[in-house]
């Protein structure tokens, strides 16, 4: 059994797709397809059920697929022992992070996992929670960092650490010395993202709580987006401190602490539970946890209330 065919197998059953699996492995679509063919021929069993919507397993496929990622994972810790035997982990990773996290925290890492790692190579993605979330499941990201990530049997927590969210308004709006209550905040237009973003489900479940309902200003998907509107005047938004110092426009913005109750986001740290970490992929665990605590915890610079 060929391993290249059965890595390519495994993608194509993981993403339900030759076309979405040809573009994360890089290779053409027809030479993935014949690959795949010739290791059902091997096997002498159809392994993929071909559709006009993609492909899923067969039988025989899911039961290839859970030895085939076992298999894969086996020959990756053995190219990582062998590093090891050269004085170095040699393995790679791949990780995801949040818009607002990844502009505090891509330089840091990088920059650490290099000194610490320099045998081993780095790919770093960033987007909604929602789309990291997919990444891992797909098998395209190791590890992810979430915004109120739920259990699931498909991925394994670690938590991280908590965010405040603040009331972002821009500059010459009055602030108040003592903050502003969630019950107030309910009466301002707010610009957020859309459902089910992590945040505005946040909100929205909060705001609940206390008998009151978000006003919708705009729905935006994107961090840099929603500020460039505040600092226009097109309403408020809820965001994470880090979200605002890291922006282009925060010399334009004001915060506000909210409270009454106060909101506050939860990091955490996914893996895939179907497919147990590599040993540099254990490694970036243990150094993204106390990166985060540093560059992202409550001790950095406050801006102007």
């Amino acid at each position: 059994m060929d391993l290249k065919q059965l890595e390519y197998f495994v993608r194509v059953a993981e993403l339900g797709s030759f076309t979405r699996a040809a573009t994360a492995l890089n290779i053409a679509q027809p030479a993935l397809s014949r690959q795949v063919r010739l290791l059902e021929v091997e096997l002498r069993q159809n392994l993929l059920v071909r559709n006009g919507r993609g492909a899923t397993p067969t039988e025989a496929g899911k039961l290839l697929l859970d030895h085939g990622r076992g298999i894969l994972h086996q020959v990756e810790r053995a190219k990582e022992e062998l590093g090891r035997v050269r004085g170095a982990l040699a393995g790679r990773v791949a990780i995801g992070l949040p818009t607002s996290v990844a502009k505090v925290l891509t330089v840091p890492l990088t920059r650490e996992f290099r000194q610490r790692l320099p045998d081993a190579s780095l790919s770093i993605s960033e987007g909604l929670s929602s789309s990291m979330l997919d990444g891992l499941l797909s098998g395209r990201l190791d590890l992810v960092v979430l915004y109120n990530a739920m259990p699931s049997p498909e991925i394994e927590l670690t938590p991280l650490m908590e965010e405040d969210l603040y009331l972002v308004q821009r500059q010459g709006t009055a602030v108040g010395e003592d903050g502003i209550t969630l019950r107030e905040v309910a009466q301002l237009p707010l610009v957020i993202p859309t459902r089910p973003n992590a945040i505005r489900m946040l909100v929205e479940t909060e705001l609940a709580n206390i008998g009151c309902r978000p006003q919708i200003a705009l729905e935006i998907d994107g961090v840099s987006a929603i500020l460039d509107l505040v600092a226009d005047g097109a309403g408020c938004a809820l965001l994470s401190r880090n979200a605002v110092l890291t922006s282009a426009q925060a010399h334009s913005l004001v915060l506000q602490k909210v409270h009454s109750p106060r909101l506050r986001t939860r990091l955490s740290i996914a893996i895939s539970a179907q497919r147990p970490a590599t040993l540099t992929q254990q490694a970036m665990l243990e150094l993204i946890g106390p990166m985060a605590a540093r560059f992202l915890g409550e001790g950095q610079p406050q801006p102007a209330q």
